[in-house]
């Protein structure tokens, strides 16, 4: 192994936090060491987590192993428990490299009250670099723990943010993705998220592509659809928070839009670019759902011309006011995610078909394979990692798109 390894597991802040804690502890020097940094977004999410230690552990048996992230900063006591890890790292504290040297199997720092971090930037040497805008959660959903891994939203700013994009994009990056707990909810020195993004443009030209993250629909503001409809480097395809496609359920959940709002969202997205390709996290059977209730968030998917669709179970999450409402039979639960998961394939499926004999914009990510600027797999044979260009689409699959460059 090199010196210091990290397993990542869930989302794209954790991707650029692993990549920022490598680079730190090899700067300082640091023994073999291996960083797990978990996910609690699911009981899947924790139970994956202890998998990976364990694995991790009979693979690297010599090496001094960490834990940190939502799932060690939620449940330090499960962690605590398993021989196989040395020491547990909070969330507040996992960027300082000092902290993670002196680290043991105390509790977690407080991120509720921690100041708000370094700015976490990386993907391995990736094409793709993952940059951090943002942390933390004001919101408080009732079916989710995040706030109490990350603590409330904290925003940084935008001179930390430019130097780490400068960075990336001078160890090779070719696209720079924003990301963090809430993006939406970026606001510092008088700058929300679209406008820190219209400087950031105009500020750094060598950054020539850029998607987002995860958006939470409600927050977007107009800045953010100015610049998608003008500036062509901010690429077409929006991942969004919707949970859910009935309004009661909604409620129950404690999201701020309305099912109306979500499809308006949409519709302003692809009247402000039409080539807008659109992404979203769904819950299937939260508590009280009727199958009326359901057949709104599978009708969801066409509404709001969903074509990546990430569905999850509903998972009753310790601390969270839904898992206190009656819940459904889990196998009920399982056949609503695989109904909806049919759905949104069939969907994509349709989509993905659509694209044969176009011409499409993608980056080579590595060994041909990459995405389009709509976010399609594609794969082009013989193409070189970070290669980019308009690649003419000759068949696709369930697993993405086979082009040509010509």
């Amino acid at each position: 192994m090199s010196r210091v390894e990290t397993i990542t597991l869930g989302c794209r802040l954790n991707m650029a936090e692993s990549a920022t804690m490598q680079r730190r502890l090899e700067a300082a020097g640091a023994g073999p060491t291996v960083i797990v940094n978990s996910c609690a977004v699911t009981h899947e999410a924790v139970r994956q987590t202890r998998q990976t230690i364990r694995r991790a552990r009979r693979d690297h048996p010599e090496a001094r192993l960490l834990v940190t992230g939502c799932a060690a900063q939620i449940e330090p006591e499960t962690f605590r428990a398993m021989p196989e890890v040395d020491a547990l790292v909070g969330n507040a504290d996992k960027l300082d490299a000092g902290e993670i040297a002196s680290a043991t199997k105390d509790l977690p720092g407080d991120v509720m009250t921690a100041p708000a971090p370094p700015v976490a930037a990386g993907f391995a040497r990736h094409v793709r670099s993952f940059v951090a805008v943002q942390t933390g959660c004001d919101h408080r959903c009732t079916f989710c723990t995040i706030p109490y891994g990350r603590g409330n939203s904290q925003s940084l700013p935008y001179a930390a943010v430019r130097r780490a994009v400068a960075a990336e994009l001078d160890r090779g990056a070719s696209e720079i993705v924003i990301t963090g707990v809430d993006i939406t909810s970026y606001e510092r020195d008088g700058l929300r998220l679209g406008a820190l993004l219209q400087r950031m443009l105009a500020d750094e030209p060598r950054l020539q592509r850029l998607r987002l993250s995860s958006l939470d629909s409600i927050e977007m503001d107009g800045a953010l659809y100015e610049l998608l409809s003008g500036d062509a480097r901010l690429l077409p395809h929006f991942h969004l928070s919707l949970q859910a496609g009935d309004d009661m359920i909604l409620k129950r959940m404690k999201r701020r839009h309305s099912r109306r709002q979500a499809v308006g969202v949409v519709e302003r997205l692809k009247a402000a670019r039409p080539e807008v390709t659109i992404g979203a996290d769904i819950i299937a059977g939260f508590p009280t759902e009727t199958e009326e209730m359901f057949e709104n968030s599978l009708a969801l998917i066409e509404d709001c011309d969903i074509v990546a669709a990430h569905v999850f179970p509903f998972s009753p999450r310790d601390k969270t006011p839904a898992a206190r409402m009656p819940q459904l039979d889990r196998a009920l639960v399982k056949a609503r995610a695989a109904r909806l998961r049919a759905r949104a394939a069939a969907h994509r499926r349709r989509w993905l078909e659509a694209q044969v004999g176009t011409r499409q914009p993608c980056l080579i990510e590595n060994s041909g394979k990459g995405h389009s600027d709509g976010f399609a797999p594609i794969t082009v044979d013989g193409a070189a990692r970070g290669a980019y260009g308009q690649a003419r689409i000759i068949a696709a699959d369930e697993q993405g798109l086979t082009g040509v460059f010509e």
